[in-house]
C-alpha cells in the first residue's frame, strides 16, 4: 500500500490552506504529523480521506487517483476531530451499525475491538452517557475494527488516561505489524515521537521537515 501525494494545494476563500505538498506514505509505518493548530494537518488528513477536493495536485492510493478513479480510499479507518455516534445506542450497537455497511466483520470482532480499547462490549450505557474518554475510545475502535489498509487518527490519545493511552500504543503497534499505513496527529511531542516511525512537520500549509 502506497499513498503518493504530488504538488497538492488547497485554497479556500483565497486562503491557501495547503501549499504544494509532496509526500509518500508506505505500509507498515506510523507517520506523525506535527504542527500548530491551523497549520494544515487536519486538512491534509481530510484530503487523504477524500473528504475534500484539492485545488491542484493529486493523491493516489496504489496508483488510483482520488477524485478521479476512486472517490474515497477503498479501505480506510478514520477518526478526525471529535467522534460522532448515535446518542441513544450503546457502543456495541453503534459499531454494529457501522460494520453493517461493508459486512466485513462479525459480532465477535466488534466485541474484540471494544475490549482492545478498554470498553465493555456488554455495557448497557448509551453513547450520550459516555465520558469524553469513552467516546474517544469508541471512535478509535471504529477506525481500526475492520483492519483497514489505511488508519488516520487525529489526536488519538486526547482525553485518555495513562492506561488508555498504553492500549492505543499496543493497537497501533499491532496494526503496523499487520501492514497498515498509519497517519496520526498529536499535540504531545513526546507521544508523537514515541508512536511515529517518521515525523512530518507542517507549518502554514507547507511541509517544512
Amino acid at each position: 500500500m502506497v499513498i503518493q501525494i504530488n504538488n497538492l494545494s488547497k485554497t479556500i476563500k483565497k486562503n491557501e490552506i495547503l501549499s504544494n505538498i509532496n509526500l509518500k506514505f508506505e505500509s507498515g509505518k506510523v507517520y506523525g504529523l506535527k504542527g500548530k493548530n491551523g497549520s494544515g494537518k487536519t486538512m491534509l488528513m481530510r484530503a487523504i480521506c477524500g473528504l475534500i477536493t484539492p485545488t491542484s495536485g493529486t493523491i493516489s492510493i496504489d496508483g488510483e487517483v482520488l477524485g478521479k478513479e476512486i472517490s474515497f480510499p477503498r479501505s480506510i479507518g478514520v477518526l478526525i476531530e471529535n467522534p460522532s455516534f448515535i446518542n441513544n445506542y450503546t457502543g456495541f450497537k453503534n459499531l454494529k451499525v457501522l460494520a453493517s455497511i461493508q459486512n466485513k466483520i462479525d459480532d465477535n470482532q466488534i466485541r474484540k475491538a471494544l475490549e482492545q480499547v478498554g470498553l465493555d462490549p456488554d455495557d448497557k450505557r448509551i453513547y450520550r452517557k459516555y465520558s469524553l474518554g469513552m467516546k474517544q475510545k469508541l471512535g478509535i475502535a471504529a477506525a481500526f475494527m475492520e483492519n483497514p489498509d489505511i488508519i488516520i487518527l487525529d489526536e488519538p490519545i486526547n482525553a485518555l488516561d495513562e492506561d488508555g493511552a498504553k492500549k492505543i500504543h499496543q493497537i497501533l503497534e499491532e496494526q503496523k505489524k499487520r501492514g497498515a499505513v498509519i497517519i496520526i496527529a498529536c499535540h504531545d511531542k513526546e507521544e508523537l515521537e514515541m508512536l511515529s516511525d517518521e515525523i512530518i512537520e507542517i507549518s502554514e500549509g507547507r511541509v517544512v521537515s
